[in-house]
């Protein structure tokens, strides 16, 4: 099933009917254990309204609330190779190879709810970057007893060339307005998502695609359970949390993000989440 937050309230989608939910509080909606079987139980209350599609389209708001989006790195042999060659000149690039290969992975904190987009809203590029780019992740939701209860999927907008320079100026490239989407819904299901599933990425700049790419997220060096005990180790997270697992595609060192572009990112068990790069 998925969940559509809009302005209108909390949508669910399951077996091509669509329902209203009664909750109107998106942090009480998501953040239960076993999430699947508590909106199947509730679906038994609720009556089905096909009209509930428009807002689909016309209210839709990022699948978030009062919830943290923390990120991944180096999870996919391509991140490693492309951090190693933006960081070359730096010297910097050891580190994350010993990261690929150690036991503990790297975490981040990306965003604050509010400065998470959603579908159809604008990301943007550091106005001191020259390097930035897209990077398309499937996202967890954890609830805030650790357990992964749902998929959404994230763009982690990157600016390569500050975060090149010198490892320490990861924040920096990570986490600012407008640099991280999440959408277009959360994906609930009984068990966890297709190992074989693929996230595609394309950019379209003056109606012409300009990049495109896609990877099975089975190509993942670390499993999605490992990457939440850890986030969870010394954290708690009262709402939830969205973690980001990290990207297998990313565009050639010569392409940059103008303004204009349009990203679109597809898992096919979620949807595609479409966002352009602000002006």
């Amino acid at each position: 099933m998925r969940i559509y937050n809009t302005t209108r309230g909390i949508i669910i989608s399951h077996h091509d009917q669509f329902f209203l939910s009664e909750e109107r509080d998106w942090n009480v909606f998501v953040n239960r254990s076993n999430l699947y079987k508590a909106v199947c139980n509730e679906l038994q209350q609720l009556e089905a309204n096909d009209q509930l599609t428009e807002l689909i389209t016309s209210a839709l708001l990022a699948p978030i609330a009062d919830q943290e989006v923390w990120a991944s790195g180096v999870t996919y042999f391509r991140s490693r190779e492309a951090r190693i060659e933006e960081s070359k000149d730096a010297k910097g690039g050891d580190f994350y190879t010993r990261v690929y290969d150690a036991e503990r992975p790297e975490l981040f904190f990306k965003s604050p709810a509010y400065r998470t987009v959603g579908p159809g809203s604008q990301v943007r590029i550091r106005k001191d970057s020259r390097w930035n780019v897209p990077e398309p992740e499937l996202t967890l939701f954890v609830c805030s007893g650790g357990t992964i209860e749902g998929y959404t999927i994230g763009n982690d907008m990157s600016s390569r060339d500050i975060e090149g320079e010198n490892p320490l100026y990861l924040p920096q490239a990570k986490s600012y307005n407008g640099a991280a989407a999440l959408g277009p819904c959360l994906l609930v299901q009984e068990n966890p998502i297709d190992p074989d599933a693929a996230i595609s990425m394309e950019i379209v700049r003056d109606s012409a695609v300009v990049f495109s790419d896609q990877i099975s997220i089975n190509q993942m060096k670390r499993k999605h359970t490992e990457l939440v005990s850890y986030l969870f180790r010394e954290l708690d997270f009262p709402h939830g949390t969205f973690l980001m697992t990290g990207t297998g595609i990313i565009p050639h060192d010569d392409f940059t993000l103008h303004a204009g572009d349009i990203v679109k990112i597809t898992i096919a068990e979620i949807g595609t989440l479409i966002n352009t790069v602000a002006q």
